[in-house]
């Protein structure tokens, strides 16, 4: 199991990184629907933090995010899917005992925990970002713009300092 795989698999919905009852299904490599049985069996076990039912909404706008969709009858979710957040999914691991789902749940783990570092990362560099247009007095759209304003002004400052005087010489 790749880790791409499940990269591509974490959508950000509610303002949470999650995964699809589908997915996981995949991933876990039992039927989506054993995995809702399983689910509303343990109820308890997942709190709205944990794990919640997509809307109809939040539903149509992921799909149309997916570029293709498998066709034929049985080929589409009949009930809305559930998404699970990284606890929900360390929980359901714990419902679902299988080594397959044991092995699933860590690659899973290590993939959450990518994003997030990523996440950070991302947050350092939008905060370096803003010292830059603050320093420079001038607003970036991206990292790119930031390095194409410096190697200009670089270059500038370069051809100023090799230009030959002109007029008058003694």
């Amino acid at each position: 199991m790749e880790l791409t795989t499940i990269k591509n698999s974490i959508h950000e919905i509610r303002g949470k990184n999650t995964m699809l009852d589908m997915d996981l299904a995949k991933l876990y490599e039992v039927e989506t629907k054993a995995l809702k049985q399983a689910v509303r069996r343990n109820s308890n076990r997942f709190p709205e933090d944990f794990m919640f039912q997509l809307t109809k909404e939040e539903w149509n706008a992921l799909r149309s995010q997916f570029v293709t969709l498998e066709g034929g009858k049985g080929n589409h979710p009949k009930y809305l899917p559930f998404a699970f957040t990284e606890q929900g999914v360390a929980m359901l691991s714990a419902i679902l005992s299988s080594q397959r789902a044991i092995q699933a749940s860590i690659q899973i783990m290590r993939a959450f925990v990518l994003m997030r570092q990523w996440a950070l990362n991302h947050q350092e560099l939008s905060e370096k970002l803003t010292a830059l247009e603050q320093q420079y007095g001038q607003k970036f759209k991206d990292i790119e713009q930031v390095l194409n304003y410096l190697i200009q002004k670089d270059q500038k400052s370069v051809q100023q300092a090799t230009r030959k005087e002109i007029g008058f010489k003694k």
